[in-house]
């Protein structure tokens, strides 16, 4: 389980006196606190929930990241950087695009998709497949682009 595995960090990193690495693992460790208590009971919670967790925080200091980085404010930007860095580390080895590419045609090619209306179909399957490997955003470019050359 990521929680033990973060303890341990934070633990490493107040020693080192690291504060981007700190600052990232306190974030992971707030966000998975707090969804034990959301579902009413402090049970723990399995490693497919704490990924969802772990790219949700990424997704939204990226958002943060980009909005900073419009801004001109180079210094928030690059907090928010530290701490994608960070976060990172906890999740899956991210697949680049010819490995999505592959993946996807392959699942276009065993459902027989012939036209973008059966994007839906496709999305469904390639984000269960990919899970925790992918970016959503990038899925979906890539499933319509696929299905838009049929």
């Amino acid at each position: 389980m990521i929680s033990t595995t973060i303890d341990q960090e934070i633990k490493q990193a107040m020693l080192a006196k690291d504060a981007a690495k700190l600052r990232g693992l306190r974030a992971i460790k707030a966000a998975l606190l707090l969804a034990k208590t959301e579902k009413g009971h402090a049970e723990e919670i399995d490693a497919d929930a704490e990924i969802k967790i772990l790219q949700r925080l990424v997704k939204q200091r990226k958002e943060s990241a980009t909005i900073y980085k419009e801004q001109g404010r180079e210094d928030l930007f690059a907090v928010e950087q530290e701490e994608i860095d960070v976060i990172s580390q906890f999740l899956p080895k991210q697949l680049d695009q010819a490995e999505i590419e592959i993946v996807i045609s392959k699942i276009i090619s065993e459902t027989g998709a012939t036209s973008i209306k059966e994007m839906g179909k496709i999305m469904g399957l390639a984000n269960k497949e990919l899970a925790g490997k992918a970016d959503g955003k990038l899925i979906g470019e890539i499933v319509k682009a696929k299905l838009a050359s049929l």
